[in-house]
């Protein structure tokens, strides 16, 4: 009896009751402080359910069956496009960049620094070869006429600027492409694209060239 008691004194340097093994006795306050510790605390929220947490546009259940018919299919269409404000805003959106000359928006022939540097060469001065589309329109209102002096007048001049057209055209292809080239010795410049662009570039009137011209008249590039 005296060695069970023994065992079970306590410790004399803590004070806390000792078993056999030698190890302390742990109190049902402490056992509670570590099973609170281990306890995740809650998020003080209800979990939502999932069709809350989709949000109320997102649609549950079967896929709607495909359209029948053509009319059908464009009533599908048209109520899943995008409102007509938005399309306009985008619009509007896309083509302010455009004439900004932002590469994202641009056509594939207008985009990188070589084609930039050409629309700036050719939007730096006048040509004659920005007559074309008033030509164009001479022509049509002389055929309109029937006058055959008329007629005959303008068919003259119309073939003479043509020729004058051809040769500043050319001249300016090669001006251009000479001057991409000293300006971009690493890019492999095309000498009949370039001076196509060019041409094209310079036939538009002033005010309809898109992108719009950065630089003005008479300036140095």
């Amino acid at each position: 009896m005296r060695f069970l008691r023994r065992s079970e004194s306590t410790d004399a340097e803590s004070g806390t009751p000792t078993n056999a093994a030698g190890d302390t006795a742990v109190s049902d306050s402490d056992a509670e402080a570590r099973s609170r510790a281990r306890t995740t605390p809650g998020k003080g929220r209800a979990t939502p359910k999932r069709r809350e947490a989709e949000g109320p546009g997102r649609r549950r259940g079967p896929a709607p069956p495909p359209p029948r018919t053509q009319r059908e299919a464009s009533r599908l269409a048209k109520q899943n496009r995008p409102a007509k404000e938005d399309r306009r805003k985008a619009a509007a959106d896309r083509r302010r960049r455009m004439d900004a000359g932002d590469d994202r928006v641009l056509l594939p022939r207008d985009r990188g620094p070589v084609r930039a540097h050409v629309r700036d060469i050719v939007d730096s001065r006048p040509h004659v070869i920005g007559l074309f589309l008033p030509l164009a329109a001479l022509v049509v209102i002389a055929a309109l006429v029937q006058v055959p002096a008329v007629q005959q007048y303008v068919t003259l001049f119309t073939f003479l600027m043509l020729a004058v057209m051809l040769v500043e055209g050319t001249l300016l292809g090669m001006q251009v492409t000479r001057r991409a080239r000293a300006k971009f010795p690493d890019e492999k410049i095309s000498p009949l694209g370039t001076g196509w662009y060019s041409f094209s570039r310079a036939t538009q009137p002033r005010r309809m060239r898109v992108p719009k011209p950065r630089v003005a008249r008479g300036a140095q590039v």
